[in-house]
Order: structure tokens, then C-alpha cells, then sequence
């Protein structure tokens, strides 16, 4: 029998309703002769409603107990899910992360998978049971306090399930019917990618697509496992991400990611010697505090400007570290700028392709929007742009390579 993990995000089983439809999807899969694992995130904004309840009850809620309080979300997902199976006629048995095997280090808040040891789970499979696992959550290898995997985390929770039972496919289940070429909101010609390899959708994951999150591609990829982005809400095919495809020629760019939930900082006037820039972002490093895109400027006078853009929430943890650190190795400050946007194109194909770059500068100009910030990798080139300018950007960097259902696709 092959087995199937599918992850249901909180949108697909946002109300009673919803969460009766997936049921009806699960049993079609089960009743098609498959050993069915699902992962599932908590309801809707619970999650959300939850952090705002904590935030409400503490200013600085303890990280022990605010994941303890997160994890209850999904807790109520896996548990309405399996009584749903059950009232259908399909034997199904819920288990928490920590009971599902699901062992994690101590970090609370966004801590990450050590190790999976799913025996619970698999002689509940092997005993014809729908499995049903709690998303997002595991247990600590060293402390056994409930962890949180961070902001959607289930995708990583079904993926490494996958990853641990061998199985046949990860469905990820979500409100799109796949991958496409750019957001629909923003670009409504935008196309929807029948594949992608797992380099370019790790590209448009850590730019800004919401559809798949980093971890859980990176996990597909180092484990081989087959993903399948699909539609909760209708039975067509989605994207497949795997293995870059033979053709890469074919498809030149796949897409433009777009990301507003960062923010710019700035150390002005640190001195230009040996070792400076190591000490502030070994700082940073200990605050564990995610750095994205990193420039410094040309130094003048024995002195140069550091820019790099964070997550807009960890500003503040951001300029407690580099404040009293500027003050020691002299330099002249430091300063935030939360009005930024992210903009990123993402193709297998660009780097053997020149001109890219020039292609989407030009755009950008003709559109009249300012470049703040520039990084490249070998399949993507990347912006930072006035957030009030994203959509114009997004519109016109996709537009320009023709990847709409409007245009034809082309790169010169």
C-alpha cells in the first residue's frame, strides 16, 4: 500500500464545515487502497487569536509556556479531524508532535527537527487507522518540554513525516491551486507552475511566496521526498516540487516572490578595520536573530556604512544588540527603516542566461521605482524597494519577462 502524508493549513479546516470537507478528501484517499498520515494546523486564526490573548494576559510572555499555549491549536484540529473520520466509518487515531515521535531541539519559539522516531504512528497505519498528527509542534531531545516549530511549521511537521515513513507523496493542501508565477492578488495573469525543482522554490519560499514554507522544502530536498502543492478546495492537479526537470531551458524564470515583513537596518560610520563587522553579526548571531540581505558600502575616510534587512518583529531585540556594540567599536549609529518590500526573481534557467539582472533593473526604472538594496544568488536576483512601491515592482519585473497567461514567455 502507499503511503500518503497530507497537511491541511488553517484555512482548509477554518470552521466545522470545512474541516467535514477534508474529511470527505481523506476517506476518498484512504478508500483508493493508500495508508493516509495527515498533518494538520490549528483552525482558522486561532493561532493568532492565541498570541494575542498572551499578549494581552504578559508584555514579555515566558517561551516555555507560550509554546505550550500555541500547540493546544492544533491539538483541537487533530482531535474534531479524527472524530470527523470516525463518524464517517474510517478508524483514525489523533496523536500530538511529541507522541507522533517528533523530537526537536530546545529552542522554543522556532526550534527544529533532530530526529523523527514514528513507531506510534506507523502501527497505527499498520492497524488500518487514518493517522492524524498535531502540526507545527515536537518535543525537546533534552529538556521534553513541548517545542513549536515556528510560523507555519506544520509544512515542515508533514514533510519530515514523509521524509521518516517513506512515503509515496507530501500533499500540502492549502486556499491556492498551486505554485504560481507571482502573487494573484497582485498579478491576476499570474501562471500557475505545473513544476518547480526544489532549488527555485526554496528561492521563492525564502523570498516571500507563502505557499510552501523554507524548512519544509529544504526537507524535501535532502530527503527526496515528492511535494505536491494542492487546492483544499477543488481536485485538480497542483505544482510538484522535485528535481530540477531536464528542460531546464524551457522555463527561464519560474516567478516573482514578494516580501513586506522585513525591515532595513543601518550601522552608519563603523570603523573600516579587521574584525568589526565579525563582532556585530556574531551578536546577532548569539541573539538569534535571522540576517537576510547584507551590503556595506565603499569605504570613505576609514569609515562605511552596513545595511541588512531582518524580520520587521526582531527590530527591536535587533537594536537592543547593536546599539551598546556601535558604542564600543565607535560607530556613529544605528538606524531602522520598517517601509520596505522585498522583490525577487527566481529561475533555474538565469544563470546561464546574461542579462537578467540589466532586464529587471530596467523594468524597475521604466516603472519608476528606486533600488535600495541588490543581492544575487546562481537562479535569483533580489530588491529592496520603498514598500509602497512593491506591487508597481512585482507588476512590472513579471510583466517584462512575459510570464503571465497574457504573454508569451521570453527572455532577451
Amino acid at each position: 500500500m502507499a503511503i500518503v502524508v497530507q497537511k491541511y493549513g488553517g484555512t482548509s479546516v477554518g470552521d466545522v464545515d470545512r474541516m467535514k470537507r477534508v474529511a470527505d478528501r481523506i476517506v476518498r484517499t484512504h478508500r483508493d487502497g493508500n495508508q493516509v498520515v495527515v498533518v494538520v494546523s490549528a483552525m482558522g486564526k486561532t493561532t493568532d487569536e492565541l498570541v494575542d490573548m498572551a499578549s494581552r494576559i504578559s508584555e514579555r510572555p515566558p517561551e516555555r509556556e507560550l509554546d505550550i499555549l500555541l500547540t493546544s491549536g492544533e491539538r483541537i484540529s487533530m482531535s474534531l479531524l479524527a472524530m470527523a473520520l470516525q463518524d464517517r466509518g474510517v478508524a483514525a487515531k489523533s496523536f500530538t508532535g511529541s507522541q507522533a515521535g517528533i523530537i526537536t531541539d530546545a529552542v522554543h519559539g522556532k526550534a527544529r527537527i533532530l530526529d523523527i522516531t514514528p513507531g506510534r504512528v506507523q502501527e497505527a497505519l499498520d492497524g488500518g487507522n487514518v493517522v492524524i498528527v498535531a502540526g507545527f509542534q515536537g518535543v525537546s531531545q533534552d529538556t521534553k518540554d513541548i517545542t513549536t516549530l515556528g510560523r507555519g511549521g506544520s509544512d515542515t511537521t508533514a514533510v519530515a513525516l514523509a521524509a521518516a515513513l517513506d512515503a509515496d507523496v507530501c500533499e500540502i493542501y492549502t486556499d491556492v491551486d498551486g505554485v504560481f508565477t507571482a502573487d494573484p492578488r497582485i498579478v491576476p495573469s499570474a501562471r500557475k507552475l505545473e513544476h518547480v525543482s526544489y532549488e527555485e522554490m526554496l528561492e521563492l519560499a525564502a523570498q516571500g511566496a507563502k505557499v510552501l514554507m523554507v524548512r519544509s522544502v529544504e526537507f524535501g530536498r535532502n530527503h527526496g521526498v515528492r511535494i505536491h502543492v494542492r487546492s483544499s478546495f477543488s481536485y485538480t492537479t497542483g505544482t510538484l516540487v522535485g528535481p530540477q526537470e531536464d528542460n531546464v531551458e524551457d522555463a527561464i524564470i519560474s516567478g516573482v516572490a514578494h516580501d513586506t515583513s522585513e525591515a532595513k537596518v543601518t550601522i552608519q560610520a563603523v570603523p573600516d578595520r579587521p574584525g568589526v563587522a565579525a563582532r556585530l553579526f556574531s551578536a546577532l548571531a548569539e541573539a538569534t536573530i535571522n540576517i537576510d540581505m547584507i551590503v556595506q558600502n565603499v569605504s570613505a575616510d576609514g569609515r562605511t556604512d552596513i545595511s541588512f534587512t531582518l524580520p520587521r518583529g526582531e527590530t527591536d531585540k535587533a537594536r537592543g544588540v547593536l546599539e551598546p556594540l556601535a558604542d564600543e567599536v565607535g560607530a556613529g549609529g544605528v538606524l531602522v527603516d520598517p517601509d520596505i518590500a522585498k522583490v525577487s526573481l527566481v529561475g533555474a534557467g538565469m544563470k546561464t542566461h546574461p542579462g537578467v539582472a540589466a532586464k529587471m533593473f530596467g523594468a524597475l526604472s521604466a516603472a519608476g521605482v528606486n533600488i535600495e538594496m541588490i543581492s544575487t544568488s546562481t537562479i535569483r536576483v533580489s530588491v529592496v524597494v520603498s514598500k509602497d512601491d512593491v506591487e508597481t515592482a512585482v507588476q512590472a519585473v513579471h510583466g517584462v519577462f512575459g510570464l503571465g497567461d497574457d504573454a508569451p514567455m521570453e527572455v532577451s
